[in-house]
């Protein structure tokens, strides 16, 4: 009985209006010139295979209904032998239309390939993008050293403008996917792939590496927050510069204690933590989400991330660091410092 009730309440789940509604991760609906000519064409293969099918059924309840006049004996009784109608005529007819619209089909496709291959104009910015296990790193180019920065997990765009993205990894195949705003692209151990994005509406995109990666593989989220260019250039701003000095006392300990644990992984700009392993965390609380996607970003979730990361994203490489109570939360005040 227990059992037919768990089935009963994940059926209605699954059936529910919200979980219809909350569709972050469809392609059915895109926002931008990447992705709009794919979404073109798929709703018109679809409505091509409907019409397909409809037509094939209408043909064979045709054929199974429509009945021929019997045929009648001659004067000696005999049944007259001969061929029926001619069915040659319907088979010309059907290939026609077949090699018409997959000739059609075909041209749709390669004018859909050649309007996504690469922008209408020069990208307005260029981000590189390397895939860990099982993480993001985004790091934004600039026309000198100095205008170069490095995020993670969540990537900022502005409205309106082509964006390029330079693709590698560091470990195993991933997949770069943001579905609502253009296909996937493969990424490579070894080498580069190039992609490019354009959001027309303001918004924030979620993305998901699309290849089997590993054990966390469906915990290896992404989102794209687009904005418009005035509110994106003060974003950028905010992220070129260094970390601020804590001013409190519980977060100036936690500074402490993050250098001595955490610095050997992880960068936070204008401190002497350089680590290069983990996500650079100079601004962590400027983003939405930790642990690329899996926990919204606060002081609970980082308590519980820091603590012990094994128990929510099971074969992370980030370590169980054991630190005191006290200094769990001197480390967290810290962090909540890192706008």
């Amino acid at each position: 009985m227990k059992r037919i009730r768990n089935s009963l309440l994940i059926l209605l789940a699954l059936t529910s209006f919200p979980a219809w509604s909350d569709t972050p991760m469809s392609y059915l609906h895109t926002y931008g010139p990447a992705g709009d000519p794919v979404t073109r064409l798929n709703w018109g293969l679809i409505a091509i295979s409907c019409a397909v099918s409809i037509i094939i059924g209408l043909l064979v309840l045709l054929a199974v209904f429509r009945k021929r006049p019997p045929a009648s004996p001659d004067a000696q009784g005999r049944m007259p032998l001969g061929r029926g109608g001619n069915g040659l005529p319907w088979i010309y007819i059907g290939v026609g239309i077949s090699t018409v619209v997959l000739f059609a089909v075909g041209i749709w496709n390669a004018v859909t390939l050649a309007a996504v291959s690469e922008p209408d104009r020069k990208p307005a910015i260029t981000v590189e993008i390397t895939a860990h296990q099982w993480w993001w790193e985004a790091r934004y180019r600039g026309d000198s050293p100095t205008q170069i920065f490095v995020t993670a997990n969540e990537i900022h765009i502005p409205v309106g403008q082509p964006v390029l993205f330079k693709l590698a990894s560091d470990d195993v195949i991933h997949s770069f996917w943001i579905p609502q705003l253009g296909g996937k692209t493969d990424v490579i151990p070894g080498q580069v792939n190039l992609a490019w994005l354009q959001a027309d509406k303001p918004g924030t995109y979620r993305g998901q590496c699309g290849e089997y990666c590993g054990a966390q593989h469906a915990h290896m989220a992404m989102y794209v927050v687009a904005e418009e260019p005035e509110k994106f250039a003060q974003w950028r701003a905010d992220q070129l510069a260094n970390a601020a000095a804590p001013s409190e006392t519980q977060a100036q300990l936690g500074h402490d204690a993050f250098i001595q644990n955490c610095s050997v992984c992880h960068t936070v700009r204008g401190t002497m933590a350089q680590g290069r392993l983990g996500p650079d965390l100079t601004h962590l609380m400027s983003r939405g989400t930790i642990a690329a996607g899996l926990l919204d970003n606060n002081e609970g979730s980082l308590n519980g991330w820091i603590a012990n990361p094994q128990a929510l994203k099971p074969g992370t490489h980030m370590p169980r660091i054991l630190l005191q109570p006290e200094e769990l939360h001197d480390v967290v005040a810290y962090l909540q410092t890192l706008k």
